[in-house]
């Protein structure tokens, strides 16, 4: 089975002015976002990947190629203009597509132009800022059990403030960033291949509108509902807040 990771968006806005970096790249620890969420997916035996990339997919590229001599020790020999590499360490073992979807694409438009990579009748797909702790095992087998054509990951999200309760004018009731209502989008979706004709061709196709509202609408889209850990990277808070998760050595997704 493929694993879908979107990765064509602008990242975090890292200054007061307008440039971006590319968010899949981003540091957890040593490695990159897109590292450990592609982990998760391997630590279920899921090897093969599709990366849907558009801003600074070169560098997403650039960064997977050069891995290996740059993360690990290494001997380069030279000798009659020939050049050999001895990596000291295993190399790992993925099998990466890495599918140019267009600078500008929205996420739908980047699910449709992948479609030609899919050849089994179910895959994965998920966004390329957040990790969780989610049995991907299970989350298959309630796919397969439910029988409808998408499923999604949802998570109960904390309110980014805290909550207080009137009456008369008077604080009766506080709670500090309390868990919300209902169930966010956290990604992690098992699709069927028949996904694809509820995605337009268009560029403009936002895959969390039109497309997911008619799997709605049609009753095909199932919620696995994921009480444990799940954390986006949506801004450089939420990237200092993993990484202070990290050098704790509080890695609930590894």
């Amino acid at each position: 089975m493929k694993a879908v990771i979107l990765c064509g968006g602008k990242g975090l806005r890292m200054s007061s002015g307008s440039d971006y970096i590319c968010k899949p790249l981003v540091k957890v620890g040593e490695m990159p976002l897109v590292w450990h969420i592609m982990n998760i997916y391997k630590k279920f035996g899921i090897k093969q990947f599709v990366l849907c990339l558009g801003y600074r997919g070169d560098a997403i590229k650039e960064y997977f190629m050069n891995m290996d001599w740059k993360n690990h020790t290494f001997r380069l020999k030279r000798e009659n203009n020939a050049k050999d590499i001895e990596i000291f360490h295993p190399a790992e073992e993925w099998d990466i597509i890495f599918a140019d979807t267009g600078q500008e694409t929205m996420t739908g438009g980047r699910i449709k132009k992948i479609q030609p990579f899919i050849d089994e009748d179910n895959f994965m797909l998920t966004y390329g800022d957040a990790v969780s702790d989610i049995n991907l095992d299970d989350l298959l087998r309630f796919h397969q059990e439910k029988g409808k054509i998408a499923t999604v990951t949802g998570s109960r999200a904390r309110s980014g403030y805290g909550i207080m309760k009137l009456q008369n004018d008077i604080a009766v009731d506080f709670q500090e960033k309390p868990i919300l209502e209902g169930w966010i989008n956290a990604g992690f979706f098992v699709l069927n291949k028949k996904v694809f004709d509820y995605i337009s061709d268009d560029d403009r196709c936002v895959w969390e509108e039109e497309p997911l509202r008619r799997l709605v609408q049609d009753q095909e889209l199932a919620v696995y509902q994921h009480a444990g850990f799940w954390q986006s990277v949506d801004s450089v808070k939420d990237l200092q807040a993993i990484n202070e998760l990290w050098n704790q050595n509080i890695r609930p997704w590894v």
